[in-house]
């Protein structure tokens, strides 16, 4: 089987007129004017069930399209950090078609990242790895909370995952700048993922979107948005997918592969 290497293209550091962190490349900003620590903790934290879904669990996956900076991620990994009854572990898959390079992600977030992240923050730029396509897995709170980051198309990437996955996180730019993320074939193959229960939440709606979710395989429906805009999306699968059954209560398993060439 023949394989084409596709080199990434890094993200570029540029901001609109407001001042806000933008991409040339889709036309649009990063994040809510109204807030990135808001919107991840209302859109996508609150829109699935967390942190309560996770409490008396081994572990608790989540698979979020589109990293950017990583505020989602920082968000998501104080809540767990501080809730006493968070999960054994915690696994988040993410992935990003134009990452940052090290040195731009470490000045953006020590702009953007609000005080609450700011240490959390420090602590991804210094592992954040070389931007080469594929899986990069980073680890935080001596292994218990795992980062694998999937750097390149979120199609290709999603089509090769074996995950049972809890909790979806989709933020891609909007649909209509980069209607590739949300396309119904790479909602069909997050679909698969999903483990018993799995939610799903996004700060998109559109009626599209919503019958796309539909096609693919979620229950998806309109709930409260944040920061001024009405309307969100949230929504659960209708079907446990294919993908590998989830770590049982906390049995977390460990494997050392020597001579992996």
């Amino acid at each position: 089987m023949s394989f084409t290497y596709a080199p990434l293209i890094p993200a570029k550091t540029e901001f609109d007129a407001d001042g806000r962190l933008y991409s040339p490349v889709y036309g649009d900003v990063y994040h809510s004017p109204s807030g990135a620590l808001g919107q991840a903790e209302h859109v996508f934290l609150r829109g699935n069930g967390l942190p309560e879904r996770w409490r008396g669990r081994g572990a608790f996956t989540v698979c979020e399209t589109g990293f950017g900076l990583g505020l989602n991620f920082l968000a998501l990994w104080k809540a767990w950090r501080d809730d006493p009854q968070r999960s054994g572990a915690l696994h988040v898959v993410s992935l990003e078609g134009h990452p940052f390079e090290r040195e731009d992600l470490a000045g953006l977030l020590a702009r953007y990242a609000p005080e609450p992240l700011t240490e959390l923050g420090r602590q991804l730029a210094a592992q954040w790895p070389v931007l080469l396509p594929g899986l990069h897995r980073l680890e935080f709170e001596g292994g218990a909370v795992t980062l694998t980051l999937g750097f390149g198309d979120a199609q290709v990437l999603a089509s090769r995952l074996s995950v049972a996955v809890d909790a979806f996180f989709l933020d891609g730019f909007a649909p209509e700048r980069n209607p590739e993320m949300w396309a119904l074939p790479l909602m069909r193959n997050l679909a698969k993922l999903a483990a018993p229960g799995a939610t799903l939440a996004t700060w998109a709606c559109t009626g599209e979107l919503r019958q796309t979710l539909r096609t693919a395989g979620f229950d998806a429906r309109r709930a409260p948005g944040y920061g001024g805009k009405w309307h969100m999306t949230v929504g659960a699968a209708t079907a446990p997918g294919r993908a590998a059954p989830g770590i049982p209560g906390g049995d977390v398993r460990h494997a050392v592969v020597v001579g992996a060439g």
